[in-house]
């Protein structure tokens, strides 16, 4: 790849980028001294059934002297690859590891997944922010065993031309980032994507004639590498972000030396913008959410499932409406927008609107080709001391839908 090329493919998300942070100046960012929201008007998922049972439910749960506010869902779902259905529990907590108006609220997500048919997933992630934000550690671990769809790079193949891959994968990621300036943090990271018995479920196929690509369609494939990290955050809850901007990028480097099975590189750069359309009442809900990515291979080696894919940003969440890995390839850029609005006053249900695309390299050049996706979705406040929501979305594109639930925004 050639440095004329990758500039044409990282101006749009630069532009993109630059446009997301000046547009806000000094008034219109969150102040350090962020106002505590007033919670005493809403309602919740946990009001709800004190009134009903009329029974003490503890709305958070104290450990030495932290509240901790837990959030769990319990649900049926398909797992991809034509697994079945599967009993997911997805838990969410929440608490300040330091004041409320100088810290962000540190954030616990597990969601294990289990199909009676020795199918498994144990992902957690895991979001903290030390006393004033002075430092954060961001952590994403995951342990699966399921067969996922592949349909080759770009768009070689129709929706029906698929095949089932199977494989156990492990992923251990953690960063750690200090505090520059208000807003800007940079670190460093260590990462790992080991994938195990990679092989698909019919054996005259053979994954690296199917995809026509060398790296990482044998048996296994290990992806170990250090990353450089910067972050600029101006929200203060990941789980369900007020108006502000985020912006991070991450550019990793996989060497052989730590056990990589090639030399390689990639870069992925996050831009999301969250604006007030009714700044003058901030106990309701009425924001316009936008978010980019950019995620892109610096050094041709990357193992086939790492490379970037829809679906597989770090926290699971881009292409709703779209079937998961659906599209591949040496880089990948999206773009979404969602409008969410409180329907009633008190904050216990709401609504989403949203609309995604996305384009890919692969059999086709990057922005010549566009895969577009839409839905909408509820919202029922399940803990208001988070602010965390029980989501149910309806995706759907061309010649695929799907219903979705979730704890949390989609970003």
């Amino acid at each position: 790849m050639n440095s004329c090329s990758l500039s044409i493919r990282l101006l749009p998300i630069f532009l993109f980028l630059s446009l997301a942070v000046t547009a806000q100046d000094a008034s219109t960012i969150i102040p350090e001294n962020k106002t505590i929201k007033d919670t005493s008007l809403q309602r919740d998922l946990i009001d709800i059934a004190k009134g009903l049972l009329h029974i003490r439910i503890k709305d958070a749960t104290e450990i030495n002297g932290k509240k901790i506010y837990f959030s769990l869902l319990p649900f049926s779902s398909v797992v991809p690859g034509g697994s079945g259905r599967a009993l997911i529990t997805s838990t969410t907590a929440g608490t300040y590891l330091g004041p409320r108006k100088t810290t962000n609220i540190s954030s616990a997500t597990f969601t294990p997944y289990w199909n009676f048919n020795g199918r498994f997933g144990l992902p957690l992630h895991t979001s903290i922010w030390l006393p004033n934000n002075t430092w954060t550690i961001q952590g994403d671990t995951r342990f699966l065993y399921y067969p996922q769809y592949t349909w080759g790079l770009g768009s070689t193949h129709t929706n029906e031309e698929r095949i089932l891959v199977d494989y156990k994968y492990l992923r251990f990621y953690q960063s750690l980032l200090k505090r520059v300036t208000p807003y800007f943090y940079a670190g460093v990271g260590y990462h790992i994507d080991y994938r195990i018995n990679i092989k698909s479920d019919d054996s005259s196929i053979n994954l690296k004639q199917y995809t026509g690509y060398p790296y990482g369609t044998g048996s296994n494939s290990f992806a170990s590498g250090f990353s450089l990290n910067f972050l600029y955050d101006t929200r203060n809850n990941s789980i369900n972000p007020l108006p502000g901007a985020y912006a991070n990028i991450v550019y990793r480097n996989n060497p052989r030396f730590l056990g990589s099975n090639e030399n390689w590189q990639s870069l992925y750069i996050d831009v999301r913008k969250y604006l007030s359309l009714n700044p003058s009442k901030p106990d309701q809900q009425n924001v316009l959410a936008f978010w980019s990515y950019l995620w892109t291979i610096l050094k041709t080696g990357a193992p086939y499932l790492d490379l970037p894919s829809l679906g597989w940003d770090p926290d699971n969440r881009s292409g709703r409406g779209i079937d998961q890995n659906r599209f591949r390839g040496e880089t990948l850029f999206y773009m979404e927008t969602e409008y969410r609005r409180d329907i009633t006053n008190n904050g216990l249900f709401g609504f989403v609107v949203f609309a995604n695309i996305n384009t890919v390299s692969g059999s086709e050049t990057l922005f010549r080709s566009w895969h577009p996706a839409g839905g909408a979705g509820l919202r029922v406040k399940f803990n208001k001391g988070s602010n965390t929501n029980m989501g149910m979305d309806f995706g759907f594109s061309k010649g695929y839908s799907s219903l979705m639930f979730s704890l949390g925004e989609a970003f």
